[in-house]
């Protein structure tokens, strides 16, 4: 058994073993891209620039991005330009954050039907959260709330579950501000038994319907009495809907988000070493303190696991409900900083990429990394190719 020197990135193990991973198990389309986007990023296979110190001539090859989604190296500057976004529609009031979680038991129809248990999920939770702001005993009005599916735990495994962030109040029909009670929101042991039957009803429809895929080690579920016995084995446990501390205002929300809405199934920073036999990540022990721990994982099974995580090609895993939906965001957001005479924020400029690094790492870019003196000129683009050059 030998490890590989330094510090190992996703794109290492996908590059060491993703071939045989792809010969030994059967993945989607949207999996395999993800693969290959992974392993080329930032390398010559997708092009890039020669630049050139202006002062001692130096060269650096600087290769292109894949930007997928789930590459881990992408997502800095994309979750800034959103996070940027973000700024402008957040409220000066608390924010609450709510976390809504399937039960294990359909981890094997999840994995068939991505798309369809996602949405789902998405739709129960968004709906339970919509009733409850509009109902007089609690605020009485439409919420402002932002959505964000997490599919994975600790070690890789499924944990499929979605990040609520909740205004403190509801904007009334009347136009008013409703103000939640201070420290409260909504009550959790009612959300989770709506919450609960909204996603069965659904999933029921779904079978009812003939709407999934069912194969493998959920093929007894193409008939009708295991689906009634599925049904009532989750409608007979209590479903984990839980409320953590709230935010005291917009800023700590952005602080969340930042480090939430993006993140990838697993960071290259959590990566410990890739060995013949062995990948080793750190992970937090929730059942025991929140202890750090490392796991060992045959590579196979890292990148078994890392898969079950690539999303549906096109699916939004970031959803806004209530004062933030699309439709008519402009306008109810309006009404709302009005109704807590609030002001309208300033539009961010665009920065560019140089002066996002200076921002970000505290990195010049642009200066020579061999001189510091000098600048890095653009003298050739680079196609994309097979081989890296010299």
């Amino acid at each position: 058994m030998g490890a590989r020197s330094g510090k190992p990135e996703l794109a290492d193990i996908v590059r060491a073993h993703g071939a045989a991973f792809r010969a030994a198990h059967r993945l989607c389309g949207v999996q395999h891209r993800a693969l290959r986007a992974i392993e080329r990023c930032r390398t010559a296979a997708l092009g890039g620039e020669l630049r050139q110190c202006d002062r001692c001539g130096t060269q650096r090859y600087v290769y292109h991005s894949c930007r997928n989604r789930h590459c881990p190296k992408c997502q800095t500057r994309a979750k800034e330009r959103w996070l940027a976004a973000r700024r402008a529609e957040l409220l000066p009031v608390p924010y609450y954050h709510f976390v809504f979680t399937l039960p294990h038991q359909l981890n094997a129809l999840a994995q068939g039907n991505p798309r369809e248990l996602y949405a789902m999920l998405f739709a129960a939770a968004s709906e339970t959260l919509v009733e409850f702001g509009e109902n007089p005993r609690w605020l009485g009005g439409e919420i402002a709330a932002t959505l964000v599916l997490h599919t994975w735990g600790q070690t890789l495994s499924q944990h499929l579950h979605v990040h609520c962030l909740v205004a403190a109040g509801a904007l009334s029909p009347s136009g008013a501000w409703m103000r939640s009670r201070r420290g409260f929101l909504f009550p959790v042991k009612a959300l989770s038994i709506v919450f609960r039957g909204k996603f069965l009803a659904a999933l029921g429809d779904a079978f009812a319907r003939g709407r999934l895929a069912l194969s493998g080690a959920t093929t007894a579920l193409g008939k009708p009495r295991p689906q009634r016995a599925l049904l009532a084995a989750l409608r007979a446990k209590p479903w984990v809907v839980y409320a953590k501390r709230p935010f005291a205002g917009p800023d700590p929300v952005l602080d969340y988000l930042g480090r939430y809405t993006h993140r990838t199934a697993i960071s290259n920073e959590r990566l410990v070493a890739l060995e013949d036999d062995a990948v080793r990540f750190r992970y937090k022990d929730y059942a025991h303190g929140a202890r750090r721990r490392v796991m060992h994982l045959e590579p196979l099974e890292f990148l078994r696991r890392f898969a079950l995580h690539v999303l549906p090609r096109g699916f939004n895993r970031i959803r806004h409900y209530g004062l933030l939906a699309n439709r008519s965001k402009r306008a109810l957001l309006a009404r709302a900083r009005a109704a807590l005479d609030a002001p309208v924020p300033t539009p961010e400029s665009c920065e560019s990429i140089a002066a996002f690094w200076q921002r970000i790492a505290g990195l010049d870019i642009e200066r020579c990394p061999r001189c510091h003196r000098g600048t890095l000129r653009l003298v050739a683009t680079l196609a994309p190719q097979t081989h890296p050059p010299p």
